[in-house]
């Protein structure tokens, strides 16, 4: 029992240093892809560590823009400090290492959104998003007729939002 308590400390200490390492509000599913990516946690395990550093306040649980971010609190950046001498220094490293090599990513992942809902029977609603320095640079929502047209435009967008931002500008700004 007592492992499984050293265990749970760890962990919620591997939380905090993430999210202060990010140093940036990223999403729930972002959270759970860099971890699970590392197996550092456990998804059923991670879940319930998630929502109790939030109720402890130590992980604030935020709506921007209708989108589900969490990000390190003052209280969480102080038990942390307090703490971090518990956290491994063979998992921080393996933290700082991915972290180091994936950063752009991560913060791709976060500046450039995609998403739809349904507007009716036959109408989907596709908004993309591109920020960069927390300036929007695009901001666009398209109505398509199907699921599966929905579907292929957040994945296009996400895959290569760099280069239609791109073709679109010039064919704004065409002068012809």
């Amino acid at each position: 029992m007592f492992d499984d308590t050293l265990d749970l400390a760890e962990n919620k200490l591997l939380l905090l240093y993430i999210f202060r390492e990010l140093n940036v509000p990223v999403t729930r599913n972002l959270i759970t892809e860099i971890i699970l990516e590392n197996n550092f946690i456990n998804y059923f395990i991670l879940q319930p560590y998630l929502s109790e550093l939030i109720s402890s306040n130590f992980i604030l649980e935020f709506e921007s823009e209708d989108v589900h971010k969490l990000k390190i609190t003052d209280k969480g950046l102080t038990a942390l400090e307090l703490f971090e001498n518990r956290l491994s220094e063979d998992k921080k490293s393996l933290v700082d290492q991915y972290l180091s090599s994936n950063l752009n990513t991560i913060k791709n992942k976060i500046a450039i959104t995609a998403d739809y809902t349904i507007e009716n029977d036959n109408s989907y609603l596709v908004h993309l998003k591109a920020e960069e320095n927390k300036s929007i640079l695009v901001d666009l929502k398209v109505s398509v007729g199907s699921n599966k047209q929905a579907r292929n435009l957040c994945k296009k967008w996400k895959e290569d939002s760099s280069s239609i931002y791109t073709n679109l500008m010039n064919l704004l700004f065409d002068e012809q």
